[in-house]
């Protein structure tokens, strides 16, 4: 469990002081009402990195929430709690790290980090090395239930070390696309948040399974047999009414070639011979083959690969819709099967099972949930597409209705992206084949920009890729500036090596300057970012992220020589301090999934 003491020192300077302001608050402004109903809930206190650093390292704003409930000055109360901290810091590690606290308009209390303990984040982090960012916070996100204000820091802490059995157990179930044809780029934006945000659980701690679930069955591979079918009997030569629902690409009408040249398939008595099950079979499995290639290419990686015929067949449906029956859960109405959703939330009762005898999409989503939370997972992730935005209450009511805590399914919805080709958008139907693919923009821009750009906006913005700026080898593409900044950190320690130079691990005293400092506080937020990501379940923040660092470390680098044979000393702290930078750019790529080149 080396990963949480490996930066412990910055776990614990915000955790402790957090915890400070939080006893100051509950000492000199208590919960207030009536102690027969219930007094109010306490004010949290959150402790954040402000935006400017003439603001401090740390910022806190309890004193503007309070005020706004109390009806106080909130200057007044921040002065108040500013004093009662300071006392408290007097007996605790933390008197001689904090320079100064101030309290300004409208009520903020800014918290100022004298100058060695900046330097000694450094030392942490540098002996952190490359484990820097990484955590328990999937066994602290447990300890907070079992744990109080009364324990200390230390306690909690100690808790989410030692206590292995209780990790948080997550699933992601991401992407999901229909085997209906090739990728979209909204395919490949979900699949690149989801990817990019199991590494982020993974590296915090979680025990994290990604997880594709196949729709291998239904109306939609029905028409996608029958799609096929139909090319194929154009192919030799009969006219066809393709239907208005059908799926039109050109792809269609390459497997249907494909599958006539497997099966030696020559005349229409031959292919007659066939079952509509033999087309979308093949179907399924030459597009999911493709689907996997793709991904594999993109780089997006999944630990389960699950199939709705085997985890949603018939009986195991029967069995699930009498266990609500049994419930109340279920009942007739019209010829049709219904659950009653409604009891759970939704703002109608859903049919399940059409008087037709047929399922709706409902039906298997319901028994493939309730698998979900048999296999063990104490918070199930969906992805989806804005189209499914309408499909979250009645799923949560759902899981509410199989006996399972609907707080512990998380929706996820996951805007478009439209893509601009010499500033043009581009249009997409799915239907009709008329769409950019995962594989188009793959060729025209390669892996690392393509997840870097699919992540550059908040998963609930649409997102607008440019093709063209994404192939610059200029400053002026993200991706490209936060490389080249890894590429020159290696290529600066490669000479220093060449001059017998080494970064040092401690003892750093020699660090002086606004910019190193500056770059120092922006390595130290590599951890805040990630708690952030796995707060909000989105990874656009990192990307923020390390476009700023990289930002801070070439200001740094343009006014400062690093490698400097005359001053060996001063030489080896500046190599420490580009070398801690290596290791979190190197550690934010790698989590989104983004490679970290050494030259360019």
């Amino acid at each position: 469990m080396g990963a949480v003491s490996s930066y412990s020192m910055l776990f614990n300077f915000k955790l402790q002081l957090e915890f400070l302001l939080q006893e100051c608050v509950d000492e000199i402004i208590p919960p207030e009402g009536d102690p027969m109903k219930g007094m109010s809930a306490p004010i949290p206190v959150l402790i954040e990195v402000p935006l400017d650093k003439k603001h401090g390292d740390y910022s806190c704003s309890v004193a503007l929430r309070l005020a706004s409930i109390r009806k106080k000055n909130p200057l007044e109360l921040a002065s108040l709690l500013k004093d009662a901290v300071h006392l408290k810091l007097q007996n605790t590690p933390l008197h001689n790290k904090i320079q100064s606290i101030e309290v300004v308009k409208p009520g903020f209390i800014n918290f100022h980090l004298g100058r060695a303990a900046i330097l000694e984040i450094l030392q942490e982090i540098l002996q952190a090395g490359e484990n820097f960012g990484r955590s328990n916070q999937g066994l602290m996100r447990n300890a907070d239930s079992r744990y109080s204000k009364e324990h200390s820091y230390e306690e909690i802490l100690r808790f989410a070390q030692n206590d292995g059995k209780i990790c948080h157990k997550v699933q992601i179930e991401f992407l999901s696309a229909n085997p209906t044809g090739p990728l979209s780029v909204a395919h490949a934006r979900q699949a690149a948040v989801g990817d990019a945000l199991g590494n982020i659980l993974k590296f915090l701690g979680y025990d994290v399974f990604k997880e594709y679930y196949v729709n291998d069955e239904g109306n939609q591979i029905n028409i996608l047999g029958r799609s096929i079918e139909l090319r194929a009997r154009e192919i030799l030569g009969e006219t066809v009414s393709f239907p208005e629902d059908g799926y039109q690409g050109d792809y269609i009408r390459e497997m249907a070639q494909i599958f006539m040249d497997q099966n030696k398939i020559t005349t229409i008595d031959e292919l007659n011979g066939k079952e509509l099950s033999d087309f979308s079979q093949f179907g399924v499995d030459y597009l999911m083959a493709v689907i996997k290639k793709e991904l594999d290419d993109f780089g997006v990686t999944f630990d389960v690969w699950s199939y709705q015929s085997k985890i949603a067949p018939v009986d195991t449906i029967e069995n699930v819709l009498k266990f609500l029956r049994k419930k109340g859960d279920i009942y007739d109405h019209e010829g049709a099967v219904w659950f009653k959703s409604t009891a759970f939330g939704d703002d109608k009762d859903r049919v399940v099972r059409k008087s037709d005898g047929s399922y709706t999409y409902l039906t298997p989503d319901i028994v493939y949930h309730k698998n979900k939370f048999e296999r063990g997972f104490q918070k199930v992730i969906n992805i989806w597409g804005p189209d499914h935005h309408g499909y979250i209450p009645r799923l949560k009511a759902a899981v509410e209705a199989l006996g399972y805590d609907p707080q512990g399914l998380e929706v996820l919805i996951v805007q478009l992206a439209t893509i601009f080709h010499d500033g043009k958008p581009l249009s997409m139907s799915t239907r009709r084949g008329q769409y950019i693919s995962l594989r188009e923009v793959l060729s025209e821009v390669g892996k690392d920009a393509a997840r870097f750009f699919f992540l550059m906006r908040h998963i609930k913005a649409h997102l607008e890729f440019d093709l063209e700026l994404a192939k610059k080898e200029t400053p002026e593409n993200p991706v490209y500036y936060i490389q080249y900044a890894h590429a020159r950190i290696h290529s600066i320690l490669g000479v220093a090596k060449g001059l017998n130079l080494k970064p040092m691990t401690q003892g750093f005293h020699l660090l002086k300057e606004e910019e190193e400092f500056d770059l120092i506080k922006k390595i130290w937020n590599f951890p805040d970012v990630l708690s952030i990501c796995n707060y909000q379940l989105d990874p656009y923040l990192l990307t923020c992220y390390l476009l700023e660092l990289a930002t801070v470390f070439h200001k740094f680098y343009d006014r400062h020589r690093v490698v400097d044979a005359q001053n060996p000393a001063l030489s080896a702290e500046r190599l420490a301090l580009i070398n801690a930078t290596r290791i979190v750019l190197a550690n934010g790529l790698n989590i989104l999934g983004v490679s970290a080149p050494q030259k360019m």
